[in-house]
């Protein structure tokens, strides 16, 4: 970027009031339990490193799914966990804890991480009722009664068969959980208190009964022949059960009798009793507790008996979780402060006597303060299992080490990502190479590393053509209006001016709604003139039109012709007989004309023309519907991923779900002829809209119209579903999409083919791009003109002057000269018209393979990422800004003018109660 390029007019939005809802939960998928038969052992095979979706809950209701953002195999990602989607809760309703299982445990294979398909979800929310969600749908599946008063705990053992809840009336209830199903197993002998928490022991190996039919000399030749039937006589089994309680006091139950059999009692001060709000348990059977006075403690799992007492923390102790390889438990809670404990053994043959009289012994070996606010949930990957030695999961030969990383959330809404490893973890103890997976710095220890924040997510949308910025929340809608700056106004960086009288105000407040829904909104969106806004549940889509009054106000308009219209064209959802007319996403052509709808149950995609006096349904496609993830032999990612050969294969795989995926995105191309669609599969479709005879639609049969509107083509699959659909302005067929891992993908729709400038397109891409900590969320282009920008220009975005355009070149060659793109802490300009120009075809090397989602109909790779770039030219191509943050929304509102949505987390926690604090002697 040349430094005498003209900069843009930033319209810095601080006025938008995005408040992301506290962290209340966090919990990642269980690892099934190993085999044991040695026959089962010996069919595992090393998968290359494998991560697993984060699952986080919110105090109002919702819960997000956070997957992975690197490639299969890939032991680091910059962009680390990025958010998927959000399972919408039911209005009002609230988070407490989070329980995942495997859903069949029995089959599932054991050196495979569980995807979202494989996992069953269950939430409490401070009542009495269990929650079980559809993890394809995102919708509660089913609810059961504890029949004990407001479930205060629960956990899952480690086979994913039993869920205990601990209750308020002092019961602990065992939810069976075998073959998909739920309901009361047994309970628990009644105590005088509340179970405030629960975790299960180590599951012990153990040989069931013998099969009845078939002698001893039969079971020898089934043995000598290879047979594994008798595999099934081996499993895993479940002893004991610790919970803590609210009367000072943790108590270990005996399962089979559901008696407790021991009680330990904690600390108390003035009488006053002492809440144990988390416990753990180690493999060897080691209980560790954290409690009200801030203590952390550790008893022996035989005598129950104290063994390490701990004051860790200056208030209570909320949350505890216990690291991978069972030698390090992190600890934190109100004081906002996360201890680690690690598990120090004495030197062989020491000759002190207190060594030998303690040969291993807890120490409270770091603490790091990473939140503002109160803490209320750990959770480490890879997750811990109370496993002995022989049965843990070893690393293949020759593959690095990853580092584990410690995940933390709270009041103050953000989760942190830091990594873990132990201390005593060297690169000679474990023989091999350590990856920091998140690429932060060398460093992976918990004292040293370097933490990384996940953003949270606001919906915040902006409409260029009348300047209006729209944010939802949880029931409702806020729309403010972006005024005109005068030639002669100043923006001053970093303020705002409706704070300043000596300012003139730069926006004014539209309107503001507050809805009737069912669950918290899921979708939003906002006509480019301004005159639509439409809003959905997961049960029912809004639609409101914008009418001025003559004072000038504005005030919506319900169209509720639509609930009509949509129910006779959303078919009835597969299960429960369920019909629902909620949008997962919402999409306006150029001339707002016609609205794009995404059904939430059935992933149908309507085209609704809003032309007319009454909304009327163009056509409907059900691609997204189809539940067979295969097209053409491709591989298609998603649930269940395996390599699809053919559709006449048997190894051929259906999606395990009764559901269609949820579409995620959609995007409509500027001359509103074309409609890119993706879902979770990773599938993209692309439909024609045909705008010049659609707009007569209406006047047409319905079958000449259908002509009109028709299904083109589906794209090839990628390796996640894209964070970005957008069309390019200057060429309207051209399809961009961007993953997660900051990957471009350009696809010629109207050809059907990859245009030769993007071929290996990311090798030519600067590496800054891919190494930024937060994915990308968007990609905008200015609009054309041949005015000079007008306003003032904010110093701190210098970008190069698009008012010289030349004349239209043919067809083939491409033209448009830059795009923004912005993730929530960065924005920059990248050059295409300079990665066309570099576009030179090269020879393809025998050891470079061509990369498998691409091999149908000769579409070239296009995800190669290269180790080395020139820096010359990323430097004069490529600037990232970091001065704005968090970026909730960013686009063009005219030529060379810029309206930026941003929410200052400091401007969120000014809202939250004060943090606790504690002072100490001779200070105040």
């Amino acid at each position: 970027m040349s430094d005498n390029s003209p900069p843009l007019a930033l319209h810095r939005c601080r006025f938008v009031d995005a408040s992301p809802s506290p962290i209340t939960a966090l919990v990642f998928p269980p690892l099934p339990l190993p085999p044991l038969t040695a026959k089962a052992t010996g069919k595992q095979r090393d998968r290359g490193p494998a991560f697993g979706t984060l699952v986080v809950g919110h105090a109002n209701g919702n819960i997000d799914l956070l997957e992975w953002s690197g490639e299969l195999g890939e032991s680091q990602a910059s962009q680390a966990w990025h958010h998927r989607k959000t399972f919408p809760g039911p209005h009002p309703s609230k988070v407490d804890s989070l329980a995942l299982t495997i859903r069949y445990p029995d089959i599932f294979p054991s050196d495979m991480v569980p995807s979202p398909s494989d996992l069953r979800l269950f939430s409490s929310g401070g009542g009495s009722e269990l929650l079980e969600w559809d993890m394809a749908r995102g919708n509660v599946k089913r609810t059961i009664g504890s029949q004990g008063g407001s479930i205060w705990s629960m956990a899952a053992n480690a086979a994913s068969t039993l869920l205990a809840l601990g209750c308020e009336d002092g019961c602990v209830r065992l939810l069976s959980l075998t073959a998909d199903t739920l309901q009361h197993f047994r309970r628990f002998d009644h105590v005088k208190c509340r179970i405030l928490s629960i975790a299960w022991g180590p599951p012990l190996p153990r040989q069931l009964k013998p099969k009845a039919n078939g002698s001893a000399n039969q079971r020898n030749d089934r043995e000598e022949s290879g047979d594994d039937s008798d595999d099934e006589d081996y499993g895993w089994s479940d002893s004991w059960l610790i919970t803590g309680g609210s009367d000072s006091s943790l108590r270990k139950w005996d399962i089979s009798t559901g008696r407790p059999t021991d009680r330990m009692g904690t600390d108390k001060i003035k009488g006053d009793r002492t809440l144990v709000w988390t416990v753990g348990v180690l493999a060897d059977g080691t209980i560790i507790s954290g409690d009200s006075l801030g203590t952390v403690k550790f008893w022996d799992p035989v005598t129950c008996t104290q063994t390490h007492s701990f004051t860790a923390h200056g208030a209570d102790v909320l949350c505890l979780t216990i690291g991978p390889d069972g030698t390090t438990v992190f600890t934190s809670g109100v004081d906002q402060k996360i201890v680690q404990f690690t598990y120090v053994s004495s030197t062989p043959g020491s000759s002190s006597s207190t060594l030998s009289a303690a040969p291993s012994r807890w120490v409270m070996s770091a603490s790091r303060r990473m939140h503002s606010h109160d803490v209320r949930s750990l959770a480490t990957w890879p997750c811990y299992s109370p496993l002995p030695p022989v049965y843990r999961r070893k690393p293949a030969p020759g593959a690095p080490f990853i580092a584990p990383v410690l995940v933390s959330g709270g009041l103050d809404m953000s989760v942190v990502l830091t990594p873990c490893l132990p201390a005593s973890v060297t690169t000679s103890t474990v023989g091999a190479r350590i990856v920091n997976p998140l690429a932060t710095s060398v460093a992976t220890t918990f004292e040293d590393s370097y933490y990384r924040r996940i953003p949270y997510v606001s919906a915040v949308s902006i409409a260029r053509g009348a300047r209006l910025v729209s944010c939802m929340h949880e029931t409702g809608l806020n729309i403010w209006r972006v005024l005109d700056i005068p030639s002669t106004a100043m923006i001053i960086d970093g303020r705002d001016n409706s704070t300043d009288p000596e300012l003139r105000v730069s926006w004014e407040s539209v309107l503001e709604m507050e809805l009737n829904a069912q669950t918290n909104l899921i979708a939003s969106a906002l006509s480019d003139d301004g005159r639509w806004i439409v809003v959905s549940d997961l049960y029912e889509t809004k639609l409101f039109e914008l009418r001025k009054t003559p004072t000038g106000e504005m005030k919506p308009k319900r169209v509720r012709s639509l609930s009509a219209v949509l129910e006779a064209h959303i078919p009835t959802s597969s299960s429960k007989g369920f019909r629902s007319t909620g949008g997962s996403y919402f999409v306006f052509t150029p001339d707002s004309s016609k609205m794009v709808l995404a059904s939430a149950s059935t992933s149908t995609i309507l085209i609704i023309d809003l032309s007319t006096e009454e909304p009327i349904v163009l056509r409907r496609f059900d691609q997204h519907g189809k539940l067979i993830p295969l097209s053409g032999g491709r591989l298609v990612r998603g649930s269940g991923r395996k390599r699809v050969q053919s559709a006449d294969d048997e190894d051929s795989e259906l999606h395990l779900s009764d559901s269609p995926p949820s579409v995620r995105r959609m995007a409509v191309s500027p001359d509103g002829q074309w409609l890119a669609t993706s879902d979770e599969l990773c599938r993209t479709f692309v439909f024609n809209l045909d705008s010049v005879q659609a707009r007569v639609g209406s006047m047409l049969s319905n079958s000449v119209a259908n002509l009109c509107l028709q299904y083109h083509r589906t794209l090839p699959s990628l390796p996640h579903p894209p964070n970005v659909l957008t069309f390019i302005p200057e060429k309207p067929q051209i399809l961009m999409i961007v993953l997660p891992n900051n990957t471009i993908h350009i696809f010629d729709v109207e050809r059907s083919e990859v245009p030769v400038w993007a071929h290996d397109l990311n090798s030519r891409i600067p590496k800054q791009l891919f190494n930024t900590p937060d994915p990308v969320l968007g990609v905008i282009f200015e609009p054309d003109s041949t005015l000079p920008p007008s306003g003032l220009m904010n110093g701190d975005l210098e970008m190069t002057d698009l008012s010289q355009k030349s004349a239209r070149p043919p067809s083939s060659t491409f033209v448009q000269k830059e795009a923004f793109f912005w993730g929530t802490s960065w924005l920059c300009k990248l050059r295409l018209d300079w990665l066309v120009k570099n576009a030179e075809p090269r020879k393809r090397r025998k050891s470079e393979g061509r990369h498998p989602l691409q091999e149908h109909q000769g579409v070239p790779n296009l995800a190669l990422r290269p180790d080395l770039q020139n820096s010359a030219y990323e430097a004069r191509n490529l600037r990232i800004v970091t001065h704005y943050r968090p970026i909730l929304a960013l686009d063009f509102v005219g030529p060379g003018e810029v309206v930026l949505a941003e929410r200052p987390l400091v401007d969120v926690l000014s809202k939250l109660p004060p943090a606790f604090f504690k002072p100490k002697y001779g200070q105040t």
